[in-house]
């Protein structure tokens, strides 16, 4: 059956031979697991879920039982005042468009101190130029560059005692670049530093591929509000569209007028059957987020082996469920790609080739065979075609099949490449 699937009996035993090799880390991620559905079923009993909450309704949307309270299980899960859990929500990108958009006035200022934010977000901001910016609302942008992938505690104290900001994005997954995601202790060490010169400063916290990585979560240490894609770690693989925004009330309330219309904010917004997706995502994504990070620690520890650079080590601290391999080339950052769109279950027939999307200043190569378009908690691998090449993987719905992916992945760069196992 592997060679069906064009997958070399050699490349079978080496990734036996790597998986013998991490039993401890699975292990630690299990456990972790297993923490996280403890806290998930937990708030499932403390709001009574039950099969009324699966209804849907339409139009506007008013009294939708389901949907109140899912906010109230995803607020409890996350360790936040409140949430806005919404299918009107495309994207993690719009979800923090959103917040943007509700939180900061003509004049305002915002600060990144974690460096440039993700490529999709730069026509937001203004960092590109787009006449529906934030900048081209009069809105000040400015960044704070990461030390030795840690925040510049002395120039962001500095900076904030000098000018007035109105709010501070933090993102702690590494996008595109090739610096390390930001851990739960380093936000919690600069965040009552930050209140203590700026006490009034909303500090958002952009969280996408985080959920369930780590114990704790930004609201609960001192992140005014956090934003979250459900296609990707919350999802659970389950929800085919939406997102979150979580934190305090009053800010949870802005961004719902800001998504919807000011007077009727969270009033509205019909499920339109959304309501089990997300219950039932949300109930499997303690385990799916476990398949991916068993995944992404199989991929660095092989490719390591192979001869690639790779960020996080096997045996790094989880952050996200991205898993960078630095191939230094432009043809194995393609193969492998391929090979993780071959070993995919939807599209395993399409060959990925990279093009310019937008929001992306290079052309990106996205392979992505997945059953939600875009969703990146199922297995897929993507970067931009620039030097020194480095492919993000993520995902992966069960282990089984991400480990799959792999020996996929790693035959169509084997092919064309002089490494050997």
């Amino acid at each position: 059956m592997f060679q069906e699937l064009g997958i070399d009996k050699k490349i079978v035993d080496f990734i036996q031979e790597c998986e013998r090799k991490l039993e401890k880390n699975f292990k630690k991620i299990d456990e972790q697991a297993n923490r996280n559905s403890l806290k998930v079923l937990s708030a499932f009993h403390k709001y009574q879920i039950s099969e009324v909450h699966f209804h849907m309704t339409t139009g506007y949307g008013y009294g939708d039982l389901g949907r109140d309270t899912i906010e109230k299980v995803f607020a409890e899960v996350l360790g936040a005042e409140d949430a806005l859990v919404r299918s009107q929500f495309i994207s993690g990108t719009h979800a923090l468009t959103v917040a943007l958009f509700a939180y900061l006035r003509p004049g305002d200022r915002l600060l990144s101190i974690s460096g440039t934010p993700y490529d999709t977000l730069h026509e937001v901001i203004g960092i590109r130029e787009n006449a529906s910016s934030l900048k081209s609302f009069g809105v000040l942008y400015d960044e704070i560059d990461l030390v030795d992938d840690d925040f510049d505690d002395e120039r962001i104290l500095s900076y904030l005692k000098e000018n007035p900001v109105k709010m501070i994005e933090i993102q702690r997954s590494k996008g595109y670049s090739t610096r390390k995601s930001l851990e739960i202790q380093k936000l919690e060490r600069i965040i009552p530093k930050i209140k203590g010169v700026s006490p009034t400063t909303i500090i958002m916290v952009d969280n996408c591929y985080c959920e369930f990585v780590e114990e704790m979560t930004p609201t609960e240490v001192g992140a005014d509000v956090m934003v979250g894609s459900l296609i990707k770690n919350l999802g659970g693989g389950i929800a085919s569209n939406g997102a979150y925004i979580a934190g305090r009330k009053d800010l949870v309330m802005l961004a719902s007028e800001r998504l919807t219309c000011p007077g009727e904010g969270r009033e509205v917004g019909p499920s339109l059957g959304m309501n089990k997706q997300f219950l039932q995502g949300l109930f499997f994504a303690p385990s799916v987020v476990a398949s991916s990070l068993k995944t992404a620690i199989l991929a660095s520890y092989a490719l390591e082996k192979l001869g690639y650079q790779v960020e996080p080590k096997y045996t790094d601290i989880r952050v996200d469920i991205v898993q960078n391999i630095i191939f230094g080339n432009q043809q194995d950052l393609i193969s492998y790609c391929q090979g993780i769109q071959m070993a995919s279950p939807i599209d395993s027939n399409a060959i990925p080739e990279a093009w310019d999307m937008p929001g992306y200043k290079d052309p990106v190569i996205m392979a992505a065979g997945a059953f939600t378009q875009g969703s990146s908690i199922e297995l897929s691998c993507d970067g931009p075609i620039r030097p020194p090449y480095i492919a993000y993987m993520q995902g992966g719905l069960t282990y089984s099949y991400g480990r799959i992916g792999i020996m996929r992945a790693i035959t169509e760069v084997l092919k064309k490449s002089s490494k050997r196992i």
